[in-house]
């Protein structure tokens, strides 16, 4: 329990309003601040719920912190500048896919809203385009089809122009991943070089094979052009000397060692609501974005024999499921509402991204992909189509600063039907999406069968099923 410490100020209800007011806890912006999730709601491992209160299960989530918001200017020449992160962007999305190869001098030779002096974006510089209150949607029955429904991209629609996966043409809905130049140190599925991407139909970042070994070419991405401050995403650590690291990029100070076990995601928020340390107690579960912000895309395992974080942090090692030596992954405070229910919480893994094919047990994403575990239930090996290990008991490192308390005192006002994400404006059509309806995982997802494993998008096993502590991930050597 926290003993003789200031009570943090009371958090407001979240819901799914849009925040206008919020205090500040950081006297001036950082010079690389994190861009917020967006994430309004607050979850249990099911459904939403009103906001809890100190003390009570599920407090400190993403939704009751409201980070700097998003703010986009339209420059009314194609481009759209971040006003947080001093970062221009194209706003359109070609319909023709391209590799990491034709894209380059595509970019060079732009001269889009009259600079020339465009480049593919980095996986950091990409990733703070990430909207958390996207929703995947249900996969239609076999995996192709449609749409969904209810889907909502990860990203503002309204700002920036978005495309799913060309389903008339045999993709995925969720084949939309976006192309950046973060190339992986180390080879996934045990063979292959590959870039990180952001798909921003399922809320995810993997590692993707240069090479489509189905088509025999190089793999193809949508892409999003940047220019402007090259920086961003660039820490700038500060060793304070009582166990902790300060980013004077982000404003955010992070405790050096991690918790040292592994935990639902319930238990992780409690974990991180009771600690006291460096004089502090309103450490937290840092949400999504704030987490990739310490991933090291130049290290990993296999290329550098290390966590993919700066050495600067002290970092627990496990026994993967293939029993190599590796790194836990990290829960962030962000709900993933992939599946039927909000029963998955979104990690970053600072080792192997581990998932099982043919057999096989080996890196399938890479150090520093970002996808989800559910919130409680059984450790398993083999979720969607890379079956990807579920370890449910992840690790976490906390955080404070940077972030900004929502004022209960303050007003709320509901978005815009006509604005993301009550509307969505693709390329070639708008839509409403339906609401979620949190529903139980059914006990064959549709097209399904026995032994088969589902894609993403079919969500957590049912909910109830918690393992017990000590189960999940071998325990540190």
């Amino acid at each position: 329990m926290k003993t003789a410490h200031t009570p943090s100020p009371r958090l407001a209800l979240a819901s799914a309003l849009s925040l206008i007011t919020t205090i500040a806890l950081f006297a001036e912006r950082p010079p690389a601040p994190v861009v917020d999730t967006g994430q309004v709601l607050c979850f249990d491992t099911f459904e939403p719920i009103r906001a809890p209160q100190e003390g009570q299960a599920f407090y400190g989530q993403d939704a009751q912190y409201a980070g700097l918001q998003a703010s986009y200017q339209d420059n009314d020449n194609g481009t759209v500048t971040d006003l947080n992160t001093g970062l221009m962007w194209s706003q359109a999305t070609d319909k023709q896919k391209v590799t990491l190869t034709e894209a380059e001098p595509i970019a060079t030779s732009m001269t889009l809203g009259g600079h020339d002096d465009w480049r593919v974006p980095n996986i950091k510089e990409l990733y703070s385009l990430m909207d958390f209150r996207g929703v995947t949607g249900l996969m239609p029955r076999g995996g192709r089809g449609g749409v969904p429904d209810n889907a909502v991209p990860y990203i503002n629609t309204d700002v920036f122009e978005f495309r799913y996966g060309d389903t008339k043409n045999d993709e995925r809905f969720i084949d939309a991943q976006w192309l950046t130049t973060t190339i992986n140190v180390s080879l996934i599925f045990g063979h292959q070089e590959g870039l990180f991407g952001v798909n921003f139909a399922d809320g995810r970042i993997k590692c993707y094979p240069l090479v489509d070994q189905r088509q025999r070419s190089g793999k193809t991405f949508y892409a999003r052009y940047v220019r402007g401050r090259t920086d961003y995403g660039q820490n700038d650590y500060n060793d304070n000397d009582d166990g902790t690291i300060t980013d004077q990029a982000t404003g955010l100070t992070w405790i050096q060692a991690d918790s040292g076990e592994g935990m639902n995601w319930e238990d992780a928020l409690k974990y991180a609501a009771d600690l006291e340390h460096g004089g502090h107690s309103d450490w937290r579960i840092p949400n999504a974005k704030e987490l990739q912000t310490i991933v090291d895309y130049t290290r990993s395992p296999d290329a550098t024999d290390s966590a993919a974080i700066d050495p600067i942090f002290e970092i627990s090692t496990i026994q993967n499921e293939a029993d190599q030596k590796d790194y836990p992954f990290f829960w962030s405070s962000t709900t993933h509402l992939d599946g039927p229910n909000a029963g998955q919480a979104a990690y970053f893994t600072f080792g192997r991204g581990i998932g099982e094919m043919h057999g096989e047990v080996l890196d399938v994403h890479g150090a520093g992909c970002q996808r989800s575990d559910p919130k409680e239930g059984e450790a398993a090996l083999g979720h969607g189509p890379q079956g990807d290990a579920q370890r449910v008991l992840n690790y976490v490192r906390c955080v404070r600063g940077g972030a900004l308390v929502v004022d209960p005192e303050k007003t709320y006002s509901k978005p815009k039907q006509s604005e993301y994400p009550n509307r969505i404006r693709l390329a070639d059509t708008t839509y409403t999406p339906e609401p979620m309806k949190y529903e139980e995982m059914p006990e064959h997802p549709p097209g399904m069968q026995d032994g088969q494993r589902p894609p993403h998008g079919q969500g957590p096993p049912p909910r109830g099923q918690r393992p017990p502590h000590g189960s999940g991930p071998p325990p540190r050597p």
